[in-house]
């Protein structure tokens, strides 16, 4: 887990404290506090005046746990996973204790939300959890100018696979490129079952051409992979094809998680469309609007 400290203590006194604890601890200046989740942190603690952490929390709803650090407790409602205060000066002990039960807090939560968010057959996220993502990566890439990419799989004639063999081997085939898929993105990339056979990929700081040199190695990959049903003594050939959109759009459109994923359905149509095994990128088509 990530703890980012926002304070204007240069000392960093606070990060000393938790040296033994295995997180991972940075300190911010307190005027850098918004940009938190750009820095994925499951615990935010604010060592700031107090007029300052009512300001911040006035306005901003917190997808981490958060610590404040104060003379005195103060009468604010933080909306947060959740939340603790601690009056300064800091004694060690009694900071380091608060921490950790926050950590644990945290985890137990994630924990529980991943339920919710995860599908059961491959482990990887499911579309309820894919689109207040992509809408927050889209605002990301709005804010900072930079690029973001959509990639949409699909296995083909996965319906043969289970005509042929089973849902069984359905399921083998479908856990098999999750795995391969897995294997092969960034840490900062978002990777859902979107479908029955499709999955769906976010790929941030990633243009649309750099999204396809990407998707055409896996393509590659995937037709050299090993897929051998019981009942076979050889490997039955797997393909997939795949659809790329980009923001920022081409067009004046809606820019939320619908759009980039409606142009990607249209590039994986048209992959489909034309003989399957292929990548297509939606800036390559002409759909007339």
């Amino acid at each position: 887990m990530n703890i980012i400290i926002y304070t204007d203590d240069k000392t960093k006194q606070l990060e000393n404290m938790l040296a033994d604890i295995d997180v991972s601890v940075r300190t911010e200046d307190t005027d850098k506090i918004l940009e938190y989740k750009d820095l994925n942190a499951g615990l935010v603690i604010m060592d700031m005046p107090l007029e300052k952490v009512k300001e911040i929390c006035a306005v901003t709803k917190f997808d981490a746990a958060v610590l404040i650090a104060a003379e005195k407790i103060p009468q604010i409602r933080v909306h947060a996973i959740v939340n603790d205060f601690i009056k300064t000066p800091v004694d060690s002990f009694e900071f380091v204790t608060r921490v950790r039960a926050l950590v644990k807090a945290v985890e137990y939560k994630q924990s529980l939300s991943k339920v919710t968010v995860t599908d059961e057959l491959t482990g990887l996220y499911n579309r309820k959890y894919l689109h207040s993502r992509l809408d927050a990566e889209i605002s990301r890439a709005k804010r900072y100018g930079t690029d973001l990419s959509c990639l949409l799989l699909d296995i083909d004639f996965f319906k043969t696979v289970n005509d042929m063999y089973g849902y069984d081997w359905g399921d083998v085939l479908l856990k098999k490129v999750a795995e391969m898929l897995s294997a092969v993105i960034r840490k900062e990339d978002i990777l859902t079952r979107y479908g029955d056979e499709e999955f769906l990929l976010i790929l941030p700081n990633t243009s649309e051409s750099q999204a396809f040199i990407f998707a055409e190695r896996f393509r590659r990959d995937i037709e050299k992979m090993e897929f051998i049903p019981a009942q076979e003594e050889e490997r039955h050939p797997i393909t997939i094809s795949g659809g790329i959109s980009s923001y920022p759009f081409l067009e004046n459109v809606e820019e939320n998680s619908n759009t980039i994923i409606r142009y990607a359905e249209h590039a994986l149509y048209n992959a489909k469309k034309s003989g399957k095994n292929q990548i297509v990128q939606f800036s390559r088509l002409n759909l007339g609007f």
